[in-house]
């Protein structure tokens, strides 16, 4: 889960990614590398390709990343003790994520990535509190999306529902930022920009320029998010860092 801070602007809640070279005006599902490896590497610096971290050129294809995640999707909601997706409620996220990433101009396989990260895609997922509401799938910044809030669990969860989960995470709330103004706030063209968003969408500010690990939030949560866009789904995390 993420531990993300109230440290966030408010920022429009209709906002594109507006990066040069990083917004993507057409989504393509066989946009990468393939599948990519089932293994993680621990990433530490700041966040760019000389300091380790992944090109983009080496991502994996939307494609194989949703195949290589869907399975664990649709048991993801086991553990927090409702019931799991259903067929028709994991295709929905799927479209979702598809819609959202053509609205904000944003990487559908970085919306992905969050998702896994943050929710495991169970889209009954409870909403957490650590002095900011988090509901929804990509538990963002009190947003309005959730099919588990304040003891109230929808089964089935509308798709209404799913796609504004996604919105909030990826285009952001009335209260926060999402992933889009994020990536716009790093001022950079390259990759590192998506991973220092990452770190910035966990805890609400990067708290070391040279080390995307360093900080509040969850430990390892930005080469978390760079692993999964490079394949790995259940491999032992190698993160050396506690919580």
């Amino acid at each position: 889960m993420g531990s993300r801070t109230n440290t966030l602007a408010s920022r429009s809640i209709n906002a594109i990614v507006s990066a040069s070279g990083l917004a993507v005006a057409t989504l393509k599902d066989h946009d990468g590398s393939g599948a990519g490896q089932d293994v993680y590497t621990f990433h530490t610096g700041d966040g760019t390709v000389a300091d380790g971290w992944p090109a983009l050129s080496s991502w994996v294809s939307f494609d194989d990343m949703w195949k290589a995640n869907r399975p664990i999707i649709m048991e993801s909601c086991t553990q927090f003790g409702v019931p799991n997706n259903s067929a028709n409620e994991t295709q929905n996220l799927y479209e979702s994520i598809q819609q959202v990433a053509k609205e904000s101009h944003l990487d559908h396989r970085f919306i992905l990535a969050i998702i896994m990260q943050e929710s495991k895609g169970c889209v009954r997922v409870h909403t957490t509190n650590y002095g900011v509401r988090n509901p929804g799938l990509m538990q963002d910044h009190d947003g309005t999306g959730t099919c588990n809030d304040n003891g109230v669990v929808q089964n089935p969860c509308p798709k209404n529902e799913i796609l504004q989960m996604v919105r909030d995470g990826a285009i952001g709330t009335a209260a926060g930022d999402g992933l889009a103004s994020l990536i716009n706030q790093q001022g950079k063209t390259d990759v590192s920009a998506f991973y220092r968003a990452a770190r910035m969408y966990n805890s609400g500010s990067i708290s070391n320029q040279a080390n995307l690990n360093v900080g509040v939030g969850t430990a390892c949560y930005a080469t978390d998010v760079a692993n999964r866009l490079t394949g790995w789904v259940s491999a032992a995390s190698q993160c050396t860092l506690s919580a």
